[in-house]
């Protein structure tokens, strides 16, 4: 007969969840200003991430109900499927932009490149806390992972999408430095990664994508290009002050200045209309986000859960630390998403479902890690 375990309920982080929802809020209201048309009634694209958000706050419900630990069986078969749908929107996905990255099921388009961040994050915890043996990981034990790691990385750059390829090597480096590596193999790897940085300069980074890291240093280089991105940003957020402008009050993005304001640029329209104060309870809910993700990879049950706590915690910090440099001008312009509040129904779902794991931990925490 089957019987409800009331600490469930009991350890459910009711401070995360809120967070996420106000979170999720922000991201609606920004995006409704972002795409509002006087005249136009609500945005249409309001509507569908209102559709993902309710879809995704139905996976939270689905992941949690569910032991995190049946992830341990599921993880090579949920990566083989993520490596295949990155091949097949390769040969037959949609283009948009000179970038093959979508495969359309009708009701969403689908960026695989999203959920193979998520099933990087599941295959990494799987096989460093398999194979942990509190000796610290030398360079042979590390193949295996970086071998896991090149496939989707390879796949993603021929997109091409440097951004989300480069976000599997942080994946990868964040975690198995946690995971722990001694310090000559850690030495090794820090010098060979120094040495391919001018090649990869050479002979793998487009123009298009030197453009954007010249131009990082002096937008004069390219200022009706990744300059005139940059520029109109900065402006966006130093125009907010303060207070900001407004709901709706923003010029930036309702003059058609900033480009991409709904998806990679959502950031610079909410400091443009709340201005630094509005910042501030962006950044603090984010950073709660951030904080509770830490607490629970600190109190998980087993090596697993915490690998993937500290996981989903490492995904949120880069996605987020890399958009909101690239807004402020800090980082070359790349197309990374602000997680739960850029336009985008992969990212947001996929993110989604990574904060219900990250709520699923928490709850069973109490349980024996047996």
């Amino acid at each position: 007969m089957f019987r409800f375990d009331r600490r469930l309920i009991l350890n459910f982080d009711l401070g995360l969840s809120v967070t996420i929802l106000l979170v999720a809020v922000i991201g609606l209201i920004n995006l409704f200003s972002a795409t509002y048309v006087p005249g136009g009634g609500v945005p249409a694209l309001f509507i569908k991430q209102l559709y993902y958000y309710l879809f995704g706050f139905i996976m939270i419900m689905v992941v949690v109900s569910v032991d995190y630990r049946n992830l341990l069986t599921l993880t090579y078969p949920a990566y083989g499927v993520v490596v295949l749908l990155l091949i097949y929107s390769l040969i037959f996905g949609s283009s948009v932009a000179n970038t093959q990255r979508w495969i359309n099921l009708g009701f969403i388009r689908l960026q695989p490149s999203e959920p193979a961040k998520l099933a990087m994050v599941i295959t990494m915890a799987s096989y460093f806390s398999r194979r942990d043996t509190g000796q610290g990981f030398g360079f042979r034990e590390l193949i295996p992972p970086m071998l896991l790691t090149g496939v989707p990385f390879l796949l993603i750059l021929k997109q091409p999408d440097l951004g989300t390829a480069m976000m599997m090597a942080v994946i990868f480096a964040s975690m198995a430095l946690f995971a722990k590596v001694r310090w000559r193999t850690l030495v090794t790897l820090g010098l060979v990664g120094l040495s391919v940085i001018p090649l990869a300069w050479i002979y793998v980074l487009k123009t298009y994508q030197k453009n954007r890291v010249l131009t990082l240093f002096d937008p004069t280089l390219d200022p009706q290009g990744t300059g005139y991105h940059i520029a109109q940003s900065k402006i966006a957020v130093g125009s907010g002050l303060m207070f900001g402008k407004g709901f709706l009050q923003g010029t930036q993005a309702h003059l058609e200045f900033l480009p991409e304001h709904h998806t990679d640029f959502a950031f610079s329209v909410w400091a443009e209309e709340w201005g630094f104060v509005g910042c501030l309870v962006f950044i603090a809910c984010y950073s709660f986000m951030l904080l509770a993700a830490l607490r629970i990879a600190g109190g998980a049950r087993d090596k697993f859960g915490l690998l993937m706590a500290y996981g989903i915690a490492v995904l949120l910090f880069w996605q987020a630390f890399i958009n909101l440099g690239m807004v402020m001008g800090l980082l070359p312009v790349v197309g990374m998403p602000l997680p739960l509040f850029s336009y985008g129904g992969s990212s947001l779902i996929t993110n989604l479902i990574g904060l219900g794991i990250l709520i699923n931990i928490g709850m069973r925490r109490y349980q024996s890690g047996a």
